[in-house]
């Protein structure tokens, strides 16, 4: 994609982290947003924070867990702004549980918002982007759509499914105008562990857990998790800023992050057993990561709670 400018995106999971920041960059691009969150605190905080730019900003409630908001979504937003050009399909939550002991209820919860909402959304809006001369589609997986740990089933199997679904339809529309990118994060600076769920009855850390508690002298509870993993990662900020990057190059496979690329080399190396090279890499980069906003972002409130990768 040449330039963002006069283009309008729509981005889902905008009340914070990777979505909110998105939503800053390309506005500072001369993108006009539409805005999208389930959580109408987090995304009046992203709203505002747009007020400065010179570009269309709307606003969305919007579970994507619900089809029937994410189909009717398009209408809405051609309404406001006569367009789509670009959707990122970013919203994402976890459930930390072994696959036994996990309800039906929280792998549903995981699945309809991390794959349902993004195979949704993209039907919805494919139509719409094909018309334009020039388009993108965004979807994120992670780096655990490439590589598996236990206790997260749920998120492997959707950030997996991602990946495959979005590579086969870059295949399918790579003579079209429309662009289409699979986002793998690493280790981002989000609330994606404080918004997580985890199965209290089980006394057992997953094998991340166990590496961040042994190395770092942290305890395996949730809050000190989330908090290692908000502030000890890539500024989303950052990781936007791949992101762009990689949709202006037209790479269909954005890799944010070193750890993530690292992480990418391990399981070709090993396969089976790429964990067992995590620690050479993982805990150095965590103490060299950048963890500071790009120049000129605002400094998110961190207690926000809402539906974000």
């Amino acid at each position: 994609m040449k330039s963002f400018s006069n283009k309008v995106a729509v981005i889902t999971g905008a009340g914070s982290g990777m979505g909110r920041y998105l939503a800053i960059l390309l506005a500072r691009a001369g993108a006009n947003i539409a805005a999208c969150e389930i959580n109408k605190t987090s995304l009046a905080e992203t709203v505002a924070l747009l007020k400065d730019y010179q570009v269309k900003v709307t606003s969305h409630i919007l579970d994507v867990a619900d089809k029937a908001a994410i189909e009717a979504l398009p209408e809405q937003v051609i309404a406001e702004h006569g367009a789509v050009d670009m959707v990122f399909n970013n919203a994402g939550v976890t459930v930390d549980s072994t696959f036994e002991n996990m309800s039906e209820d929280d792998w549903d919860w995981v699945f309809n918002i991390n794959l349902q909402g993004v195979i949704n959304s993209s039907r919805a809006f494919l139509p719409h982007l094909k018309q334009r001369p020039e388009a993108a589609l965004i979807n994120t997986s992670s780096i655990f759509g490439m590589i598996a740990l236990e206790r997260q089933s749920v998120y492997h199997t959707a950030k997996f499914a991602v990946r495959g679904f979005t590579e086969s339809l870059a295949k399918e529309l790579k003579s079209s105008s429309v662009q289409v990118h699979c986002v793998h994060p690493g280790h981002i600076g989000t609330n994606i562990v404080t918004n997580s769920r985890m199965n209290q009855s089980e006394e057992s850390a997953g094998s991340l857990q166990r590496l961040v508690g042994k190395v770092m002298g942290l305890g395996n509870s949730k809050e000190e998790l989330a908090a290692f993993f908000l502030n000890n990662g890539m500024h989303p900020s950052r990781a936007s800023q791949i992101i762009l990057n990689g949709v202006r190059k037209n790479r269909s496979r954005i890799m944010v992050g070193t750890d993530a690329k690292l992480m990418d080399i391990a399981q070709r190396l090993t396969p089976m057993h790429y964990e067992k090279l995590f620690p050479l890499f993982t805990i150095p980069l965590t103490l060299l990561r950048n963890k500071k906003p790009i120049k000129g972002m605002p400094t998110e409130d961190t207690t926000a709670t809402e539906q974000t990768a």
